[in-house]
């Protein structure tokens, strides 16, 4: 039992939604927060909105999250499971990796090759976890993409000691996710969990603002404008059960004052645009702030807590 610790994203993510978080707080409303309520997020990645939400709504009854990508999902359910023997496993990886520092050609073996044994998926479940962290803590940026064949292909970060096992943090985590159910598939399921008070957070992979910008290749499968529209009907269709839902992606028409994508898509709902900063881009002076979208359907929908 950890006192007094707050449980915090275990992973470092590009595009990770904390600094978001005060403009989804002024979105939420009022009468889902003060009674029991279900929080469901079925695009998690690294769970800064998760355990905003864990750490700070006693209300909260249960939680559900989702994501496509395997490997996140085994971490995720590893932690809450397993916490020590994962934990014993990073520490060993921690030790052997920092003895290292001094000798970048050593590190960087030893880098690809952990990324090398991740990618055949012969570890059993907790050794996986173990890798992913690991890679999530020494890569460039806290990337996470792969390639069709679903090989992990981010490159070794320039991080001098970073830190692989939080063994305080993990065993926080461990016990914020007993009341988080952890699902694995499609976006779509995660509708059979819904209660009549339910919550619903997207974070989906954005639409790149450039042919370059593209750093959703989050799973084997792009995430393509056919799947943006999909899930916009699985929202309008959120909406018609009385169910409320929050959703943020990237802006294109900041980028492209023609590009409407988004605001015809969303036009029958409530579409705010809030200031985040970019950090991920090779050239340093094309980091910075820019503007990202926070629709939800709180204006259009009246009739929260309709039986489903």
């Amino acid at each position: 039992m950890i006192e007094n610790k707050i449980a915090k994203p275990f992973l470092k993510w590009a595009g990770g939604k904390t600094q978001l978080i005060p403009d989804i707080e002024k979105t939420l409303p009022v009468n889902i927060t003060q009674t029991k309520f279900t929080y469901i997020e079925p695009f998690v990645g690294s769970g800064a909105v998760l355990f905003w939400v864990l750490n700070n709504f006693p209300n909260l009854k249960k939680a559900v999250i989702n994501d496509i990508n395997e490997d996140l999902i085994n971490t995720y359910k590893t932690i809450a499971d397993k916490p020590k023997e994962l934990i014993s496993i990073l520490d060993i990886l921690q030790n052997e990796y920092h003895n290292l520092e001094g000798n970048e050609e050593k590190k960087k073996h030893y880098y690809y090759q952990k990324r090398e044994l991740y990618n055949s998926r012969k570890e059993e479940p907790c050794g996986q976890a173990a890798l992913f962290i690991f890679l999530n803590r020494t890569c460039f940026n806290g990337l996470y993409r792969v390639n069709r064949k679903n090989e992990y292909n981010v490159p070794m970060g320039s991080y001098k000691h970073p830190t692989i096992c939080d063994r305080e943090n993990i065993l926080a985590v461990s016990e914020a996710l007993q009341k988080v159910e952890i699902l694995c598939g499609d976006f779509e399921q995660t509708l059979d969990y819904a209660d009549k008070n339910a919550m619903f957070y997207f974070d989906p992979p954005y639409k790149p603002l450039s042919e370059t910008s593209s750093f959703n290749s989050y799973a084997k499968d792009e995430f393509n404008d056919n799947e943006q529209i999909r899930l916009r009907n699985f929202c309008n269709k959120l909406d018609l059960l009385g169910l409320y839902w929050i959703l943020s992606n990237s802006d294109v028409k900041g980028k492209d004052m023609n590009d409407n994508f988004f605001d015809d898509l969303y036009s029958d709902f409530n579409i705010q645009r809030v200031v985040a900063k970019r950090s991920i881009n090779a050239n340093p002076e094309k980091r910075g702030k820019l503007t990202e979208l926070l629709i939800t359907n709180q204006m259009n929908n009246q009739n929260y807590g309709r039986a489903i």
